[in-house]
């Protein structure tokens, strides 16, 4: 993998990367308030029925296909995708959520990227032409700039796994140190998930989370709240 390619790969897969995410739990915050999740070891399950039931299924799948799609200037094909994966996300916090990082990521890649499929993307969400989903945006961005499928899918699940972490870390009194080990014991599983999605195509994005998607949906009605998902 080339250095500069390397590099762009954590530009925009790096936690301080400004998207939003760290706005968003994704339903995290209803389950810890509600006790299904209180400690590290909880957390840990908590991102392995998250990532092999939800996010490697779907979404990594949906980055690869749109980076395919980018590969091959196929705007009309990163549409599509857009539109399949808002079918799939039943829970309007976690749908909304994926929108706003989406355009976000987009429209920081716009001023980078001028010359972009990514940029051609940006105006189409603009014009409001597709919602711009953060995997499809992920995976256009990653088409833009070359990056290797495999680093691709892991650093998308990776970075959605340390959204979650930070997001723990603000819900209990867990340590910076036990978020650490959680996050060193999810890298077989990434990696893994990761290799599993290589061969996919948008026929095979599957999603059954359905702890999550209820957790999110009851999210609102919670007296106090932190994140905004």
């Amino acid at each position: 993998m080339r250095t500069d390619r390397f590099l762009s790969l954590l530009h925009f897969s790096d936690g301080l990367f400004p998207a939003g995410a760290y706005a968003h739990s994704f339903g995290l915050e209803t389950l810890v308030q509600e006790g299904c999740v209180r400690d590290a070891a909880s957390v840990e399950q908590f991102l392995r029925e998250f990532l092999s039931g939800s996010s490697a299924p779907t979404d990594a799948v949906i980055v690869l296909c749109a980076q395919r799609a980018a590969n091959e200037k196929n705007l009309p094909a990163c549409f599509a995708l857009d539109a399949r994966l808002a079918a799939m996300k039943s829970a309007a916090e976690l749908c909304e959520a994926s929108r706003q990082m989406g355009r976000q990521m987009l429209r920081i890649a716009r001023e980078l990227l001028p010359q972009s499929l990514a940029a051609d993307f940006f105006a189409a969400i603009e014009s409001g032409a597709t919602a711009g989903h953060h995997a499809v945006a992920f995976g256009v961005v990653g088409g833009s700039l070359d990056w290797p499928p495999k680093e691709t899918a892991a650093a998308f699940l990776y970075a959605a796994s340390s959204v979650l972490v930070g997001a723990a870390l603000r819900l209990m009194p867990l340590g910076q140190l036990a978020g650490q080990r959680v996050l060193w014991n999810l890298q077989p599983l990434l990696d893994s998930l990761a290799e599993s999605a290589l061969d996919k195509s948008e026929s095979d994005v599957w999603s059954f989370a359905p702890a999550l998607e209820i957790a999110a949906m009851r999210h609102a009605q919670l007296d106090a709240r932190l994140f905004r998902s």
